[in-house]
């Protein structure tokens, strides 16, 4: 599907000529233009429909047809398109009320920035206000934002991509493992006893525990249902507090609002952004109990930026709930959640290169393998930052050639889907991943 370099348009010629691409080396940067949408398709500028089945980047949770959000926005840039945060607009203050509502526990006040990894920024330096800690405890298969502290505390291989002498890590980043059963040494009761050991030996010295309810991009990794709320008992024992990264797993893509709900337990603090509005406005939030929102009420804030609570992405945020509710997109999260579920059950039945199917809702993936029995995985995961083609990369571009759009992350096939999405598309993308995985297949003995 992807236009080669020679054949590119004046706008795809353009961009490549005078843009720098995310996470690549340039000269692999040879993008197609996307000159349409519609529902959960997006339409190339020669023509071709793609269902998207990953929302881009797990952020497209509304399609692309939420026209409530497209009229919220539309009238707030007539009316107030920016203010600086020293002022107050209604749509911040009826998103901060909607927040209130919708996530898990005394969860109260919330700080708005532009992105994940900023909302994760936030979250650190409150925490470490709050306790008066330094260190943030992660995990190692983790992405929590591409900015200094945000990568520093991620465990992804774009972490180290480029060495300390370019990256250099925020001190204070401590990494434990992840609840992941297939294919490591530590079962998740191990994973935890590790880590509740950890912050012993760290001698009080850690201010919050950071993880991704369900990890995205790392291998879509799903916990035992008690994993979560465990993991707050320990921190708390040890007097540090759980912050939730909902970037990829808040605004009802695993059938809840949130998956902190999911697995019952309460964070101290809850990070999301994507979702927030389905990306039709760049919109993160970093959302705190009322005890520490309380604590800053005679204590510094000292964080701030010039689009905090951006009118209009706010207008957006409110905007985008509102169609949650009303069309009923985290219950159809659940039930065709539900249906895709087992449609990518019989695909592993299907196929031996499929290792392992995981996931909750809409947020599901699958581990590919070149061995059942040893599972072996098709790549390194320092294949991620190399320009090196992998299988998994032949299987998603297969896809995409037969009209499906999977997002691929080293041995993961990522299967995101917007909200909005029916039983008939998932039947589309699983025909199309169906004679995908032939190539897998075939690639195990090699």
């Amino acid at each position: 599907m992807a236009t080669q370099q020679s054949e590119k348009n004046e706008i795809e010629q353009l961009d490549r000529e005078y843009t720098l691409g995310t996470w690549t080396r340039q000269r692999d940067f040879n993008p197609t233009e996307i000159a349409d949408t519609v529902g959960p398709r997006i339409v190339t500028a020669d023509g071709h429909s793609i269902l998207d089945f990953s929302s881009q980047y797990v952020c497209t949770s509304l399609g692309y047809d939420a026209e409530r959000v497209c009229d919220a926005v539309a009238e707030q840039i007539r009316t107030v398109p920016y203010v600086n945060p020293g002022w107050s607009t209604e749509p911040r203050a009826r998103l901060s009320e909607k927040i209130a509502e919708i996530t898990p526990g005394s969860l109260k006040k919330t700080f708005y920035s532009t992105s994940g990894t900023e909302a994760n920024e936030v979250a650190f330096k409150i925490a470490r206000a709050y306790t008066g800690k330094h260190k943030i405890l992660s995990r190692y298969r983790s992405y929590h934002g591409a900015t200094a502290a945000s990568l520093s505390a991620s465990g992804d291989p774009r972490r180290v991509a480029q060495g300390p002498e370019i990256h250099p890590e925020v001190p204070g980043m401590v990494k434990g493992p992840d609840p992941y059963a297939y294919g490591s040494s530590l079962d998740p009761d191990e994973s935890l006893e590790y880590i509740d050991e950890m912050l012993g030996l760290e001698g009080g010295t850690v201010a919050a525990v950071l993880v991704e309810p369900l990890v995205g991009s790392n291998g879509v990794l799903t916990p035992p249902d008690d994993y979560l709320p465990r993991l707050q008992e320990i921190a708390h024992d040890h007097g540090a507090l759980l912050i939730c990264d909902e970037v990829m797993t808040g605004f009802g893509r695993t059938g809840e609002w949130f998956a902190s709900t999911l697995y019952e337990a309460e964070p101290d603090i809850i990070t999301m952004a994507k979702g927030l509005t389905g990306s039709y406005q760049p919109l993160a939030a970093t959302t705190v109990t009322e005890e520490i929102g309380e604590y800053f009420e005679d204590n510094l804030l000292n964080h701030g930026h010039t689009f905090a609570g951006h009118p209009t992405a706010c207008a957006a945020g409110v905007a985008a709930i509102e169609t949650y509710e009303e069309e009923g997109l985290v219950e159809n999260a659940r039930e065709v959640g539900e249906y895709l579920r087992s449609e990518l059950e019989s695909l592993a039945e299907r196929h031996p290169s499929v290792g392992e199917r995981r996931g909750i809702g809409l947020h599901q993936g699958l581990e590919l393998t070149r061995s059942e029995e040893k599972r072996v995985p098709f790549e390194k995961r320092s294949d991620k930052v190399s320009s090196k083609k992998t299988v998994l990369d032949e299987v998603g571009a297969h896809a995409l050639e037969n009209g499906v759009y999977f997002y691929t992350s080293v041995n993961t096939i990522v299967v995101t889907p917007p909200l909005t999405i029916g039983k008939a598309e998932v039947d589309e993308a699983v025909e199309a991943l169906d004679e995908a995985l032939e190539i897998s297949d075939s690639a195990m003995n090699e």
